[in-house]
């Protein structure tokens, strides 16, 4: 089955708000078997939301719309809706008491304009909303059927799975959509398709998406079908050939974070780290901390932006940095062996470079970063020249030193979390 969702409201067109509705009603579509075709934004006119729906119902036999059941005249979806469907706006007295009761919990009256949000479209079912005063309605018509939902998602989310999915569970078939995921880090865009295309094309029953996000590259894979047993098998055989095509930059098969993975490889390990960091400024230590208990693996670390703070807090000797520099391996090396020496860790991470937008020379560029891992067994350090403008950069090698953490454990034979597969 097919749905196409129409979000209204022209407060959705302007940068001050984000239609975050639409991704909740896509996730619980899809999993009820139904794929989401089309998503449209509309604004508070009346031509332009009747061209949506009259287009949506001529496709799709599912459309969920969501806003636009205010009580001003700008809000014009169930007049829209009903004009289109040929059916008259009936005032539902058990709507009336219901808002009415809602402003008397409030002890104020209810404004004469409320009474908008009463028209119900004849042949309408309506759709009881406890948390605010615009219910929602369901409405079959010609096999097509449309959910008018308000627009606040702490109203429209709570109906939607209270009261619209059971009336969709009633007439989906037993397609559903199986899906997997995987995150790949250190490899850009065009070299994973370059990699994996041999691989997908095989499969053109497989919708195969490719996406590119901050530091990490998403491969979607979803398959539509009533063979739950051959969609496994299916996923499960080119999720394999994907791991030998991509090796070790295949860092989560879920959607998770670079610094969610190191986390449970450190808790797993019953590792601690430690960070000293020039150029990101900390950013290293605040990814490693946003996970909640962090404190059983993350000991503390510095941001020791001046040279002076290099030598006091992290024992770098100030001949070193004279010597070879600030933005050198050297001294990356001794920011980690540092940290980890003064704080006690596991592991200890020196991170120091040129973010810009200045600072830089014909033999160190702007983008120019040292990172060092400095572990039980020795110090790994690595040089990169990143591209982008300084948050970028700084994200970058955040990125790049939680990845040297990752494949510390790759390769040193210690144990590290199993594969999970996203369905548990």
């Amino acid at each position: 089955m097919k749905a196409e969702i129409i979000a209204v409201g022209s407060e959705l067109l302007t940068p001050d708000r984000v239609d975050t509705n639409s991704l909740f009603l896509t996730e619980e579509l899809n999993k009820l078997g139904i794929e989401v075709l089309r998503k449209t934004i509309v604004g508070d006119n009346r031509e332009l939301l009747a061209e949506a729906f009259r287009d949506a119902l001529n496709r799709v036999p599912v459309v969920i719309t969501s806003g636009g059941l205010g009580p001003t005249e700008d809000d014009l979806t169930r007049e829209t809706v009903a004009e289109l469907l040929g059916r008259r706006l009936q005032r539902n007295d058990d709507v009336v008491r219901a808002i009415e009761a809602r402003f008397r919990s409030f002890k104020r009256d209810m404004p004469a304009v409320n009474l908008r949000q009463a028209m119900v479209p004849e042949g309408a079912e309506v759709l009881e909303n406890p948390r605010g005063t615009a219910p929602g309605l369901w409405i079959e018509d010609k096999g097509r059927m449309v959910a008018l939902l308000p627009g606040p998602p702490r109203e429209l989310k709570p109906l939607f799975l209270e009261q619209v999915l059971p009336r969709l569970r009633r007439h989906v078939s037993g397609v559903r959509m199986f899906h997997r995921e995987l995150r790949v880090t250190g490899l850009g865009e065009s070299h994973v398709e370059e990699r994996i295309r041999p691989i997908y094309t095989r499969y053109p029953h497989i919708n195969t998406t490719i996406l590119a996000a901050p530091g990490e590259i998403q491969i979607h894979l979803r398959i539509w079908t009533e063979d739950a047993t051959q969609a496994e098998t299916t996923l499960e055989e080119i999720v394999r050939s994907f791991e030998l095509a991509l090796g070790d930059r295949i860092f989560a098969h879920k959607a998770v974070t670079l610094e969610d993975v190191v986390a449970e490889l450190l808790t797993t390990n019953r590792a601690t780290i430690s960070t000293a960091e020039s150029c990101t400024g900390g950013l290293l230590a605040e990814r490693l901390t946003r996970i909640p208990g962090s404190s059983t693996y993350f000991l503390g670390g510095v941001i020791s932006y001046s040279n002076e703070r290099k030598t006091v807090w992290t024992e770098v000797p100030a001949e070193l940095i004279a010597s070879r520099g600030a933005v050198s391996a050297e001294v990356a090396v001794a920011l980690a062996e540092g940290i980890r020496r003064s704080v006690g860790s596991t592991f200890g991470v020196g991170i120091t470079g040129i973010a810009g937008p200045g600072g830089g020379s014909e033999e160190k560029p702007v983008g120019t970063v040292h990172i060092a891992l400095a572990t039980p067994t020795g110090t790994k350090e690595r040089l990169v020249h990143l591209p982008g403008d300084r948050e970028m950069i700084r994200f970058y090698a955040s990125q790049l030193a939680l990845d040297m953490v990752r494949v510390h454990y790759l390769f040193d034979g210690k144990p590290r979390p199993r594969r999970v597969n996203p369905a548990s």
